[in-house]
């Protein structure tokens, strides 16, 4: 019997698959976030208003009931509800009697230099986004001016902000590439934007980011790419009197991108998840950068960092196997070891699959007991990290 069997182009396969599934994301955020499909932080209430400005609740109501300082939204029960707008002008009124200066706006002071945070691991599923996009909020509502830059040409980072490059950069722009490109590279501050967080800027990404991967050794074998590693670097002093902290999502891979936001991150932050496999390519993936490093160094860098710290991700507590892992990076590795670790969690999972952080859901939409449990985790980390930059800038 003969048979015939129909061929199919793969790559005519992958881009319809590729269309159909960005047409139905688009679909999906629109009914989402109807009308304009633009996201909105949501209020906080007013214990967690208080909780974020580091005051008794009291405090807030006395405040309120004074008449100074913005005026929170009542709820039919009463209730105060506080925008993160709100909680930022609050930030500002309590700044101007504070004891000490900082209490309320802890971000730099004169000297005080840029804190640029690289968020890396070449291993999938080690949480490295995830870790970013809650650093990044969670710095900007706690009054630090954050940039917060997608370096992976994935760009789950920037979908997490409201951001689908499929249909918002359309042409292919408005990443990082732009200004880090060899010929006429555009201004920084063209590629950034605002976002819904009140101090919290994003500069997206797309697949425009492997141009950087592909062109450079080109550049490289012409004598035209200069210290290539210094381009990032170079971009973000544009913007050094504008931000306190950035925090970089970079690729999971060692290429080209990694190697130049290394060399301009003051602070490295590598996220482990702690399974016996991703613990073995890690061994791989810090010899490498090791390696790579070395190579920079040679040609005239400088890379010595404020810190380095190793934070353990999608940690399950009850895992036995896991907690040795734990205990055994801790006896090795010590103090670079972040005290807090990142629960394992299906609030931040469900979280994502409306394309938000645990700080940007309602506690409600949960089991109570399992998203104060993930955010607690969260805060944790962000808050230990937040330590580590007052620690750079001299400040207990």
């Amino acid at each position: 019997m003969n048979k015939t069997f129909a061929h199919e182009d793969l790559n005519a396969v992958i881009r319809q698959h590729s269309e159909w599934l960005a047409s139905q994301l688009h679909s999906q955020r629109e009914s989402m976030f109807p009308p304009d499909a633009e996201k909105n932080m949501r209020k906080f209430t007013s214990g967690e208003a208080a909780t974020l400005l580091g005051v008794n609740d009291s405090y807030l109501r006395k405040l309120h009931l004074d008449g100074k300082g913005p005026s929170p939204e009542l709820t039919p029960g009463n209730r105060r509800h506080y925008s993160a707008e709100n909680i930022q002008e609050l930030r500002v009124l309590l700044e101007k009697t504070a004891r000490n200066p900082g209490d309320y706006l802890p971000g730099r002071r004169d000297g005080d230099h840029m804190q640029v945070i690289g968020v890396m691991n070449f291993k999938g599923g080690s949480g490295k986004t995830t870790t970013s996009a809650h650093l990044a909020q969670r710095l900007a509502l706690k009054g630090y001016r954050v940039l917060a830059i997608d370096l992976d040409p994935q760009a789950s980072l920037t979908a997490l902000h409201g951001v689908q490059p499929e249909f918002d950069l359309r042409d292919g722009g408005g990443t990082l590439y732009d200004a880090i490109r060899y010929d006429d590279p555009a201004p920084i501050k063209s590629v950034i934007r605002k976002t819904y967080i009140p101090n919290l800027d994003l500069v997206p990404g797309n697949l425009e980011l492997m141009e950087f991967e592909h062109v450079t050794p080109r550049a490289l074998a012409q004598g035209n790419a200069g210290l290539f590693f210094f381009r990032v670097k170079e971009a973000l002093s544009q913007v050094d009197d504008d931000y306190d902290v950035v925090v970089v999502d970079c690729p999971p891979q060692l290429g080209f991108l990694t190697m130049s936001a290394l060399s301009a991150a003051t602070g490295v932050l590598v996220t482990i998840h702690p399974e016996m496999l991703d613990v073995m390519s890690m061994s791989q993936f810090l010899r490498m950068t090791a390696d790579l490093m070395d190579v920079i160094a040679e040609s005239g860098a400088d890379m010595s960092h404020d810190w380095m710290r190793y934070l353990l991700t999608r940690y399950e507590p009850a895992d036995a196997p896991q907690n040795r892992i734990v205990a055994f990076l801790r006896t090795m590795y010590g103090e670079k070891v972040l005290n807090a670790q990142m629960l394992k969690s299906t609030a931040i999972s469900d979280a994502g699959l409306t394309k938000q952080t645990l700080y940007e859901v309602e506690r409600s939409a949960f089991t109570r007991s399992t998203y104060d449990r993930a955010i607690e985790s969260l805060n944790a980390v962000n808050d230990e990290i937040g330590q580590l930059i007052q620690k750079t800038w001299g400040r207990s």
